[in-house]
């Protein structure tokens, strides 16, 4: 078959989309992306060996209506676009948007055509160019239950199926990447990240337990701080030789699957991307929501986590507290209870979400 499929803007619209599309490909399926070139699919598409049409779409700010004027002459133009590209390229079997404006040229084009077409919605919250286009679509796949809410009645078949998490993270040896890092087998290493951007809040209070941390002398910290925190996180900790030694500070990972596989523990906000990959590995984890997310959704996103016994939870309001120091000491110190968290988390199911994202788009297409 050949798969369209339209992802961009972000790492968390554009990961799930590899992962969906790697899976396809390793069923015999030809995958074709549409997204912008100006945006980060531009580069992560082509490193994972699939080809991107480019196609231009905006958004449009609902404060200012009159960008909504731009927005749909963009739509009509790209629209345009696709039918000379399908002309010669031959149409698609089906296409799957993946919550960006840049999916509302190709599914609108299939919409004309009959060409069934799929949306996926990674966060428990629904955005809004998939409410827009849930009409038309023969099936809706939701990584969250709490999602069905906003796209009932709007599509021949909603999906649970999971956040589809890319091979990278799930294949990852923990014994080759604990290797690689110089960890023993008594060693504990936590993981601090809070996104591509970082989280400065998490940041800080992590920083202020720099002597109860190192204390703890079998415990070796991975932290990701963020490109624009990077530079106060090491300014705040000031560490010695030595120090750095066991507690690496880097602006972001570029192998997270290594990183999930080597780690013992992980502090991080609640990002639906983060709480796959972290569901996917079995890692167990304190998870601090980010305060100002659209409807609350990373509390939400947390959930899949803590209801199933795989990880803690705190508001950002309390890292400041002793309830935080508390929660993430118990976690590093603690080993049944990592244990009891890692069984928890296997249960999820959640690496198959790709094989299972996979069947939908080819039921489909029968």
């Amino acid at each position: 078959m050949k798969i369209a499929i339209a992802a961009g803007g972000t790492a968390g619209h554009i990961n799930p989309a590899l992962a969906l599309a790697e899976e396809l490909r390793n069923r015999g399926h030809e995958v074709v992306f549409f997204g912008q070139e100006r945006r980060l699919e531009a580069t992560l598409v082509p490193e994972a060996g699939f080809q991107l049409v480019p196609i231009e779409v905006s958004g449009f700010d609902r404060t200012r209506p009159w960008t909504l004027v731009m927005a749909v002459r963009q739509i009509a133009a790209a629209v345009k676009k696709l039918d000379a590209h399908f002309a010669q390229a031959g149409a698609p079997d089906a296409a799957i948007g993946f919550g960006a404006y840049v999916e509302l040229p190709l599914l609108r084009w299939c919409a004309k055509r009959g060409v069934p077409y799929l949306l996926h919605e990674q966060n428990s919250v629904a955005g809004l160019a998939n409410k827009v286009s849930a009409r038309k679509a023969h099936t809706i796949c939701i990584a969250f239950p709490q999602a069905e809410a906003a796209f009932s009645g709007k599509a021949q078949r909603i999906a649970v199926t999971g956040n589809p998490v890319r091979a990278s993270v799930v294949a990852a040896s923990r014994a080759q990447a604990r290797s690689a890092m110089g960890l023993t087998d008594d060693e504990v290493l936590l993981l601090v990240f809070g996104g591509s951007l970082g989280a400065r809040h998490i940041n800080q209070a992590v920083c202020a337990l720099k002597e109860e941390l190192l204390a703890r002398r079998s415990l070796r910290i991975l932290h990701s701080t963020g490109k624009d925190e990077h530079g106060s996180v090491v300014a705040d900790l000031a560490l010695t030789s030595d120090e750095r030694k066991r507690w690496s500070v880097a602006p972001y990972i570029d192998n997270m699957g290594e990183a999930l596989a080597a780690a013992d523990c992980v502090l991080s906000r609640a990002g639906a991307s983060s709480v796959a990959e972290i569901a996917a590995r079995s890692v167990p984890a304190l998870l601090i929501p980010y305060p100002l997310a659209t409807a609350d959704h990373q509390t939400v996103n947390a959930h899949l986590l803590v209801d199933a016994g795989a990880a803690d939870m705190l508001s950002d309001a309390h890292l400041d507290d002793p309830a935080f120091s508390d929660a993430l000491l118990a976690l590093v110190d603690d080993a049944s209870k990592r244990a009891r968290m890692r069984e928890a988390a296997s249960t999820l199911g959640a690496a198959n979400a790709a094989q299972a994202l996979a069947d939908e788009v080819e039921k489909a297409v029968r």
